[in-house]
């Protein structure tokens, strides 16, 4: 890694972050490397990077020895990234893109473990695209920053304000854990929230179950949290019937279900 300070190649270059794109940098090089290090060895890894921005991140994980694809859509950090590739020569792959239009399958390895400072605008959207894709997943793991508010609510439990829909299309099939948290003062601008970085590891998925089903069931269940399920899942086929068979109380709430009971409505539903 360069001796340059990152603030000194942000200052060089003349960046910012865009408040519209979500950006919040971290400077301190130490905490970065903590970060790289969650994943555990990076040695002849792959890692998938999304909204790499001026490199602070991407630098740890090329310095923990990983092959880093970075996926960047503000065109202002490209002379920076350039800079890390000319430091690291074939190990950093930078593509210019939305992360939401690229197909990870065919720029990343089988395999790859996703290690990312997700941009706030699209985070929740890009971890439920990777929670649902075809299993088991391309990724190995998953290690990413959300606001600490998203953070909580991915390994929340039953019975509290947290747990809702993405709580359980993270654990049916997930180990999750809240790997670290971080103040306010480690990014360069401070976002109004703390966050916190989540590490994701892919189990077996449990048999019978179609993801569509579990998607729809956990829908029309949180849409409407306040609701009794015999009124919130009513306009979901069968769904009804499977509480009965199940023998779940249709007049209980959806934030007191299990992981499991959703999956056991989801199984007889696929």
């Amino acid at each position: 890694m360069s001796g340059e300070p990152l603030r000194d190649v942000i200052a060089r270059h003349g960046l910012q972050a865009s408040k519209a794109l979500g950006q919040n940098f971290i400077l301190d090089r130490q905490l970065l490397a903590r970060i790289a290090a969650i994943p555990g060895p990076l040695e002849s890894e792959t890692v998938y990077e999304v909204g790499p921005g001026p490199g602070g991140l991407t630098a740890a994980l090329l310095a923990a020895g990983a092959h880093v694809v970075a996926v960047e859509r503000d065109r202002r950090f490209a002379p920076a990234l350039a800079e890390l590739q000319q430091q690291f020569p074939s190990k950093l792959e930078l593509i210019e893109a939305d992360a939401l239009g690229v197909d990870e399958r065919e720029v990343a390895e089988a395999g790859a473990r996703v290690v990312s400072n997700l941009p706030y605008n699209v985070g929740t959207a890009l971890l439920l695209r990777w929670l649902t894709t075809p299993w088991p997943p391309w990724w190995k793991s998953l290690t990413l920053m959300f606001q600490k508010e998203v953070a909580e609510r991915i390994v929340a439990a039953p019975n509290t304000s947290a747990y809702g829909r993405l709580s359980v299309l993270a654990q049916w099939r997930c180990d999750c854990r809240i790997a670290m948290r971080l103040s306010r003062s480690a990014f360069v601008p401070p976002p109004k929230v703390a966050s916190a970085v989540v590490h994701i590891t892919p189990r077996e998925s449990a048999a019978g179950v179609d993801p569509k089903r579990i998607e729809q069931v956990t829908e029309a269940a949180f849409g409407q949290r306040r609701k009794m399920l015999r009124s919130s899942l009513k306009s979901l086929p069968g769904a009804l019937q499977a509480l009965e068979e199940l023998g779940i109380d249709p007049e209980r709430r959806a934030e007191t279900l299990s992981v499991a009971e959703f999956v056991q409505i989801a199984r007889s539903l696929s």
